[in-house]
């Protein structure tokens, strides 16, 4: 038999509202796991209901990782969270245990499964210059982009400014594009034996799914909870507080949309987001898609699959 050295890593990953996180903790109650967010806004603290963190019961019950490790201020980068998810993932493996990563952050589940690429530093004259640009003429970054790189841009959103002008800033100071970067970089040497699933469902079932979500939160206080991050002084315009479901609640607290306009974009916008993330999954050909609903038993047996074949 075969002995196959790399850490087993499950993902569990999919558009958001699809049922991820439900479908980790259903595989905790049968296997020892424990869990790893692979969510770029699940690392704010004080930011709980509008990320849909695990509950502080369900935290307890099963070890989370990369939850509320900064403040909203606080910058954070996929570099900063694949250095913490490899410690967290090397002891999770070393105490006898299977690390499942649980997220829809595409970015950081790459950075974690294929390595990050040695991409230059950022360069904040560029990045000046191209948000002044954008500012100008809203667009016209990923119009720029899709003469560059036509194979990122078209998993990009126009809005999705940050990764628009990080792929601009590679090209222009390496000559090579993003697309490239990470094709080359896929083929070099893996830390794990990752086995990936995907939760997805028929689209109209989803969009149902992130409407009650977004009810709950607005039943789970989101107000609330947007209200009390600007009370604690945290600036609207932050990276971390223009998030869905935060940038629309703290446009109605300050008067600027009613009540109905915000819960209608937070509805619309995170539509958006699911289609947008289904995209950028649809793009990585190792993973394997599972149509929710699902029994118990088929996350087991996907799991008993990695752990064997890992024997």
């Amino acid at each position: 038999m075969r002995t196959i050295e790399k850490i087993p890593l499950l993902v569990i990953t999919g558009p958001t509202a699809a049922g991820k996180t439900a479908l980790a903790l259903e595989l905790a109650a049968h296997r020892d796991i424990e869990i790893i967010s692979a969510d770029s806004r699940q690392v704010y603290r004080h930011m709980d209901i509008g990320t849909a963190k695990a509950s502080v019961q369900e935290r307890a019950e099963v070890t989370h990782h990369c939850i509320d490790i900064v403040d909203v201020d606080e910058p954070f980068s996929v570099s900063a969270f694949s250095e913490i998810a490899h410690a967290a993932i090397e002891d999770i493996h070393r105490r006898g245990r299977l690390p499942v990563v649980v997220g829809g952050t595409g970015l950081y589940i790459r950075a974690l499964t294929w390595g990050l690429a040695p991409l230059p530093g950022a360069d904040e004259a560029l990045r000046r210059k191209w948000h002044a640009l954008e500012k100008e003429e809203k667009g016209s970054l990923h119009t720029r982009l899709t003469k560059v790189d036509p194979k990122l841009a078209k998993g990009l959103h126009t809005n999705d400014i940050t990764r628009i002008i990080r792929a601009l800033e590679v090209h222009s100071l390496t000559g090579k594009t993003m697309s490239s970067w990470q094709q080359e970089h896929r083929f070099a040497e893996r830390p794990y034996f990752a086995l990936k699933l995907a939760v997805t469902c028929e689209r109209s079932h989803l969009y149902r799914r992130i409407e009650e979500r977004v009810e709950l939160m607005l039943a789970q206080g989101l107000m609330d909870e947007v209200r009390a991050l600007l009370q604690r002084g945290y600036n609207p315009e932050l990276k971390a507080m223009r998030t869905i479901g935060y940038q629309q609640s703290a446009a109605y607290l300050r008067g600027e949309l009613s009540f109905a306009q915000a819960i209608e974009e937070i509805k619309r916008d995170t539509r958006r987001y699911a289609k947008r993330q289904l995209t950028w999954l649809r793009h990585d050909n190792e993973i394997n898609w599972l149509e929710c609903p699902l029994d118990s038993g088929s996350i087991v047996e996907w799991a008993d699959q990695l752990l064997c074949r890992c024997r």
